[in-house]
């Protein structure tokens, strides 16, 4: 039979780059004559850029590390046994780089193996265990933590969470077994189901403490010391703790019920994990862990060998590293500093920027528009959400009190603009409109002074044509909402230098956005993929497919939202205009439905009303549709979709819209929402045959977004 140290070992040869995690032992005296301790100390001998993680090697160590202390537990020479992080960090689960390189179902099945029989071991010792989660604690790092017998948590912790589900996985190391037994079934699927799907939304330590996951919660600034004391308290029996009963009937029910519904509304039954994550908090209810742990290590066996994984750890890798080093950016050191920042419109859009810039660069800030009232109004509305992040204890009263300061508003462009080192231009989406707003904001400003447009979809270079300096025009295409989505496409126009793009790359980062680069094309990326994707179902419509089969046509993707509720969200007049400019470009390609158009001019702000609280179609929109005899099912829909979009992407990629595909797809996760587990759309394209079938060629190389050949 083979060994736990054996299995590791042979594991470990298939992870050769394996940032190793050491598993540190020291011994201390427990307060009030508690006994001798034996603590040991997570630490992969980086700083908290280089988060903790269990590969092979690391699980190794911790293995080695509690044979130590289970012969110092036997032999009496230890009363108990505590596990801790590196400052900042606890640990945060499997190294996925590894995962990425296993080839073999048996090879995957040795991951969850080997997990389970080293984290295990902490609940079998012949003395009481204890986490100390003093930091970021995920999957793994959780999970470790689940086995002791107490855990005490940091108020001060950022981020805790049970991501796998959200990457592709299950919690596969104890996570779907042991948590439900130990909060009960509607708080676990909750943290593992609920938060993962919602963008791997994360819980801090006071959250931790009140779900029941920690027994103690301490101030970050001395929790271990803290965590000690209570320690010995609890070992001399002068704190006893009592945990809740289970309810193991209807409520555990009702819970993985409650999941599958959460699961259905955002994958749509279109990626597995989620699924398989509830049928072992399903058979989690009788509390037979032995049972529950060969689940978990078959889940994530199959899972480690599917696509959707694969898919979602080249999400991850996208948004974690590509977004940190944007293609073609140019050498940071060209960038200028920026001291001061000007916003031409006072309009929602322009308000939404006047606040991020304000509260990212911590600069002046002052908005100009042709009416006093205008001008006041967004400034208001700067003001009014700042209040908002005040009571919402998001800041301080002093920061509050700064960043309404930074912020004002003028009708003057020469006494706004004159010291200003960026401008960007938020007004009505009309060529002639932005190059008039150019041609006065050139005119007051600094020589050095960048010129920034959020169009969505019009040439950058066509609007700097007319300029005396066009070199240092540069688009800059947020999405809506500002605040929420990271996505910022920076577009270099024909005569943009390096020295201004230098700049709003480096804006961008202090921004907190994930810039992409981009050419000067019709609507850059999202909104051209977005807008020939509307376009086809839109298509489908007017030639005579219900509209309710042409929404179910793409409900296999996993997208957060319908198309038609989509539209709904950017507005039919948006979604109209962006349609007519790309249809003025690539009038083969991209259509303008005279439905979209009597919906606008009907003054329709969609194509639903939700009296009975789902979307239903608008009997007043019914009566406008104009529709032909031509009535597709939901594949034949969602063939011609797919093939429209992966047509589009393989035109972008020889056009150089961007760099790769990976740019592509990291818009599209980021500007658009569009789902991990799809790993944006190139890996799902490839996977489908779709790419193969319409371009020739994957976009993506074997390996990538897949299973290794």
């Amino acid at each position: 039979m083979t060994t736990t140290a054996e299995l590791l070992k042979g594991a470990a040869e298939l992870f050769p780059d394996e940032v190793v995690t050491q598993a540190h032992v020291r011994h201390l005296d427990l307060p009030q004559d508690a006994g001798r301790f034996a603590l040991i100390t997570l630490d992969n001998g980086l700083d908290h850029t280089k988060p903790t993680t269990f590969g092979p090697a690391s699980l190794a160590n911790l293995n080695a590390a509690i044979d130590q202390v289970e012969k110092e537990a036997a032999d009496g020479e230890i009363t108990g046994v505590g596990v801790t992080g590196k400052p900042f960090i606890f640990a945060v689960g499997a190294d996925l780089k590894g995962v990425e390189l296993l080839k073999r179902h048996e090879d995957a099945l040795a991951i969850g193996k080997g997990g389970h029989d080293v984290f295990k071991r902490l609940s079998t010792l012949a003395v009481p265990t204890f986490a100390y989660y003093n930091g970021a604690a995920m999957g793994g790092g959780v999970e470790v933590g689940l086995h002791c017998a107490y855990r005490t948590v940091s108020a001060a912790l950022p981020a805790f969470s049970l991501p796998e589900v959200f990457l592709g996985l299950v919690p596969g190391w104890g996570g779907c077994t042991l948590l439900p037994n130990l909060i009960g079934a509607d708080r676990a699927v909750s943290v593992i189901i609920e938060n993962s799907l919602n963008q791997n939304k994360q819980l801090g330590g006071k959250q931790v403490y009140e779900l029941g996951i920690a027994d103690a919660i301490f101030e970050g600034a001395d929790f271990l010391e803290q965590s000690l004391i209570w320690t010995a308290a609890v070992l001399r029996g002068e704190i006893e703790i009592t945990r809740p009963e289970i309810d193991r009937g209807d409520a555990w029910h009702e819970a993985v019920v409650r999941g599958r519904a959460i699961a259905d509304s955002k994958v749509h039954g279109a990626a597995p994990a989620a699924y398989r994550a509830l049928e072992i908090i399903d058979a989690a209810r009788n509390g037979d862990l032995a049972r529950g742990y060969e689940a978990e290590e078959k889940a994530l066996a199959d899972l480690i060998m599917g696509d959707e994984l694969r898919s979602g750890i080249y999400a991850f890798n996208l948004v974690q590293k590509r977004a940190k080093r944007p293609a073609g950016a140019p050498d940071k050191s060209l960038a200028r500093p920026v001291s001061k920042v000007g916003v031409v419109g006072a309009g929602l859009m322009a308000s939404q920027l006047a606040l991020l810039f304000a509260r990212r660069l911590e600069v002046p800030v002052v908005l100009t528009d042709i009416d006093q009232e205008r001008v006041d109004k967004g400034v208001g509305y700067v003001h009014g959400e700042i209040d908002k992040l005040l009571l919402k204890g998001r800041i301080n009263q002093d920061k509050a009190n700064r960043l309404k300061a930074a912020v004002t508003g003028s009708l003057d462009k020469a006494a706004a603009f004159g010291d200003a080192d960026f401008v960007i231009e938020a007004v009505f989406e009309e060529m002639g409109v932005k190059q008039q707003v150019f041609a006065e904001v050139e005119a007051v400003v600094p020589e050095h002074a960048i010129l920034a447009t959020n169009t969505s979809s019009l040439s950058i270079s066509e609007m700097a044509s007319k300029l005396q300096h066009p070199e240092r025009v540069v688009g800059f295409h947020f999405f809506n909402p500002v605040a929420i989505l990271p996505l910022l496409e920076i577009v270099r126009g024909e005569q943009t230098d390096d020295a201004s793009l230098a700049t709003a790359f480096g804006v961008a980062k202090k921004l907190k956005k994930t810039a992409v680069l981009v050419k000067d094309a019709p609507a850059f990326v999202v909104n051209r993929i977005l807008t020939r994707f509307m376009g086809e179902i839109q298509n489908v419509i007017d030639e005579g497919t219900p509209v309710d089969v042409a929404e179910r046509a793409v409900e296999p993707l996993g997208l957060p939202m319908s198309p038609l509720v989509l539209l709904e969200l950017v507005g039919p007049a948006i979604g109209l205009h962006v349609s007519e400019t790309l249809h003025g470009a690539f009038p083969e390609r991209f259509t303008v439905s005279e439905n979209l158009k009597r919906v606008v001019e009907a003054g329709k702000r969609g194509f639903y009303v939700y009296d009975s609280g789902k979307p239903e179609l608008d009997p007043e929109v019914a009566a406008l549709l104009q529709q032909g005899e031509t009535v597709l099912t939901e594949e034949q829909v969602r063939a011609r979709v797919l093939d429209a979009v992966a047509q589009e992407i393989g035109i972008m990629l020889d056009e150089d819209v961007v760099a790769e595909a990976q740019d592509i797809d990291l818009c599209l996760i980021t500007g658009a929402g569009w789902p991990f587990h799809l790993g944006g759309l190139t890996p799902y394209l490839d996977r489908e045959g779709v790419s193969e079938r319409v371009n020739g060629k994957p976009f993506l190389a074997p390996g990538i977004a897949s299973v290794p050949a």
